[in-house]
């Protein structure tokens, strides 16, 4: 069994940053992918970055492109989310996701998830 659990959400103002932290344990992460997601209220869970375990894989979805980046620490089996210039329209719920097969931009090709850390962005 895999367990995610993210921190590092907080309220924050416009332009402003967050780094979000996802601990992985349960299982041997060399081989996984991980991905962030986010969810607004009412909307739909989108895909904002994913990155390979080992750092050679990372994708970001355009509305973040060039604000987030996507990092990984496997002494720590930490993978983390920088987010630069935060907008009002990032406010979400991030939720951090794992997979053996690859990165995804589809929350239905991972397989584990963790609780969700909010993030909220006032203007």
């Amino acid at each position: 069994q895999v367990q995610l659990v993210e921190s590092g959400g907080g309220l924050v103002q416009a332009g402003g940053s967050l780094r979000l932290s996802c601990a992985a344990s349960g299982r041997t992460f060399s081989r996984y992918y991980m991905g962030w997601f986010r969810q607004a209220p009412g909307q739909e869970r989108e895909f904002v970055a994913a990155i390979s375990w080992s750092g050679g894989s990372i994708k970001y979805a355009d509305s973040v492109k060039g604000r987030f980046t996507v990092s990984e620490d496997n002494a720590k089996n930490t993978v983390y989310l920088q987010m630069n210039s935060l907008k009002p329209e990032d406010t979400a719920v991030y939720y951090c996701a794992a997979n053996t097969l690859g990165i995804f931009t589809s929350t239905a090709r991972y397989d584990y998830w963790g609780q969700g850390t909010q993030v909220t962005v006032t203007s």
